[in-house]
């Protein structure tokens, strides 16, 4: 019995030193994850006042599927910063606040071209951001939906990089 009682000790001990699933590994996850959250209702938020300002089709239907995905993004990531106890942004940042206010006063292709800039802008750090995460997180769940928002993140940087170009 209390070999039995020993084993069991040990065991459990050993149970402590192993990563847990579902869980953040560590305070870099929520850092990541309430930063990709802000990146998130910026590009929202841009893209829908592109939507209104834009007379260009590329421009708006690119500014739509931020729309869509980003908020598809927000909704993947939403169970880990509610376990996480992360609560969401609701506003710009006080940088896109800024960028916001400069799109708001321009039109025709001045808003498009700056716009676009941004676009490529942000969506090359968050593809940063999102590639040092998938290589540095612990949490096998959390990697999982990093790499498919890594996926999404490329992808919004080579088109908003394809219509730069095209401005």
């Amino acid at each position: 019995m209390f070999r039995t009682k020993l084993y069991l000790t040990v065991f459990s001990g050993l149970l402590l030193f192993l990563p847990t699933v579902g869980r953040a590994a560590d305070d870099n996850d929520k850092k990541f994850l309430a930063t990709a959250a802000q990146s998130d209702v910026n590009e929202i938020k841009l893209s829908e006042l592109a939507i209104q300002k834009t007379s260009d089709p590329a421009v708006k239907a690119f500014a739509q599927k931020m729309v869509t995905e980003h908020k598809a993004m927000t909704v993947s990531m939403k169970p880990f910063a509610e376990s996480w106890g992360l609560a969401a942004p609701s506003d710009l940042d006080n940088d896109h606040k800024e960028e916001w206010s400069k799109l708001n006063g321009l039109a025709g292709k001045d808003f498009d071209k700056e716009y676009i800039d941004t676009m490529v802008s942000d969506h090359a750090k968050a593809l940063d951001a999102f590639t040092s995460e998938a290589k540095d997180t612990k949490d096998v769940k959390f990697k999982a939906v990093v790499l498919k928002g890594k996926t999404h993140v490329a992808a919004h940087k080579n088109m908003a990089y394809d219509l730069k170009k095209k401005l």
